[in-house]
């Protein structure tokens, strides 16, 4: 755990938090939490255990004043509003753990407020920046025919970078012209699909997969992953943001754009054309519509700069 010595054995405070540890992440693991959350989690809560320690506080003897002063302190060291975010949110989850199995009869960390976090809006593209990177990625070998596909469907549908790399063939339903997503928390839902990511999609099995599973006998590749490396294995996310960085250098079609701009052009071009925001919450797998609230900001902001640029008295 961080703050004991190398070598050194725990001292009965240090077991105690260890112990608290061990057990939310138990109950994250039930409830199917992704194992990046889990990592994370540890480490916050390492982090704050260590600080607890020092104080003399059991997991028993922590209140409301201690969580405020160790996200004082973290905003003293520097940390950015985000990262004391999450840190609060590991701590929400640790003594929630603690309040269920019967340790504590409230949860400290509810009652200290959220760090305000800067308010960044989400890079989105155009529906013509949109158009351009995707009619700009060719067809002419595999690796083409299969980008096509994966950007195609990644911005038709809204998905996360881990979504497209877990996606496998029989997901896609070509008659229903929708696909079966599995997302955060292992939940499952159905998003549909636009008509030139089906072609484009239809296309890659047709054309380019057969010849990607096929290059080395890579059992992986026949294991039914829709998206393949040229050598047959599963495409991991940090492939998918770099061919996605590639196509964008190639084509000019702008800097720095991610899987995530692609889903949050989704989402705003939704919203620009109508969709209510439930809809929108649905097809990106949010857990709380107050996270599609954010794609109202986006819209407004459009809205006042097409005003500024526009009235004459503006």
């Amino acid at each position: 755990m961080d703050g004991a010595k190398e070598g050194a054995h725990p001292t009965p405070l240090q077991d105690l938090w260890a112990q608290a540890i061990e057990q939310v992440l138990r109950d994250l693991t039930t409830r199917n939490s992704a194992e990046r959350t889990r990592r994370a989690y540890r480490s916050d809560l390492g982090q704050f255990a260590a600080w607890a320690s020092a104080q003399g506080l059991t997991p028993q003897d922590v209140g409301p004043r201690a969580v405020r002063r160790f996200i004082a302190r973290l905003s003293e060291q520097g940390y950015a509003p985000s990262t004391s975010a999450r840190k609060l949110a590991a701590l929400r989850a640790l003594f929630a753990s603690q309040r269920e199995h019967g340790l504590i009869t409230q949860n400290p960390a509810d009652l200290v407020s959220t760090p305000r976090r800067a308010d960044h809006l989400p890079q989105v593209l155009s529906a013509r920046d949109a158009a351009k990177l995707l009619d700009g990625i060719g067809g002419g070998g595999p690796l083409e025919l299969r980008d096509r596909a994966m950007f195609e469907l990644a911005y038709s549908s809204g998905l996360r970078a881990e979504e497209i790399v877990g996606m496998r063939t029989g997901d896609v339903d070509h008659d229903a012209e929708q696909v079966r997503v599995e997302g955060k928390g292992r939940k499952t839902r159905l998003v549909p699909v636009g008509e030139p990511a089906l072609r484009a999609i239809a296309a890659y099995l047709e054309r380019a997969r057969p010849a990607l599973c096929s290059q080395s006998g890579n059992v992986a590749g026949r294991s039914g992953a829709l998206f393949l490396s040229r050598t047959g294995r599963p495409l991991g996310t940090s492939d998918v943001r770099r061919r996605l960085r590639t196509w964008t250098q190639r084509i000019g079609a702008g800097e720095g754009i991610s899987p995530h701009a692609l889903r949050h052009s989704f989402a705003t071009h939704l919203l620009d054309g109508g969709a209510d925001l439930r809809s929108i919450q649905e097809m990106l797998g949010h857990a709380s519509v107050s996270s599609t609230q954010i794609y109202t900001r986006v819209e407004s902001s459009r809205l006042i700069s097409a005003y500024a640029r526009s009235h004459p008295r503006a």
